[in-house]
């Protein structure tokens, strides 16, 4: 499937997030007969080269492909941003930009990066979609070059991803645009690519939708 991938567009994947309310790593979910990282790892990979997994410094991650980069987030508990500064340095020279994840999307789109890299063209620095009232800063897609921006804020304590947003040169895109996107997956009126998983119910009801069945020992 490699041919698919988007020439110049790399993934970054946060792993370091601490699963304090679904109780266990989330890197680790089962989701089939894979764990959850993988699924986002093998979906995006269709679209993406290089990819960028980071996680925190001794975090345990379940087998990635060889190709995989992975990257040490070495401060703790600064938000996202941080941990797509850390991906973007990962992919200096290698991308010119990248689509950002985070571990717990377990419908990430290829429809979606591709849509989403496309609007950029030569005009956009991010491309963030905006949704159900919200940004969605780790299902967007980031200019490498955007990494000294992110550096200042971080250097200033300003961790909030629209700060990035107010500072270069930005689409957002609405809910009803996004849905225009060739392919993509959607519940109902719901773009699946957006959805997330911060609870043990919240993960169990992705597996329904995706047609899995939940593992006995939720434990």
């Amino acid at each position: 499937m490699n041919e698919a991938r988007i020439p110049g567009l790399g993934a970054v994947v946060l792993a370091g997030g601490r699963s304090s309310r679904m109780g266990r790593p989330k890197a680790w979910l089962p989701f089939g007969d894979e764990h959850l990282l993988q699924r986002v790892v093998r979906r995006l990979a269709t679209v993406a080269s290089p990819l960028v997994v980071v996680r925190a410094p001794g975090q345990d991650l379940p087998p990635l492909p060889p190709d995989v980069i992975l990257a040490d987030d070495p401060v703790e508990g600064r938000g996202p941003l941080q941990g797509i500064a850390v991906g973007l340095a990962s992919l200096t020279g290698a991308a010119d930009a990248a689509f950002v994840s985070s571990t717990d999307a377990p419908f990430v789109d290829p429809a979606l990066v591709r849509f989403l890299w496309e609007l950029r063209g030569a005009s956009h620095d991010v491309v963030v979609p905006r949704a159900g009232g919200h940004y969605h800063p780790l299902a967007a897609v980031y200019g490498t070059s955007v990494k000294s921006e992110i550096d200042h804020l971080l250097a200033e304590d300003r961790l909030r991803p629209f700060f990035l947003f107010e500072r270069v040169r930005t689409l957002v895109v609405p809910e009803d645009r996004l849905h225009e996107a060739p392919g993509l997956a959607l519940s109902g009126d719901e773009i699946l690519a957006l959805r997330n998983l911060n609870t043990q119910d919240d993960w169990r009801a992705a597996l329904d939708v995706a047609g899995l069945p939940r593992p006995r020992d939720p434990a």
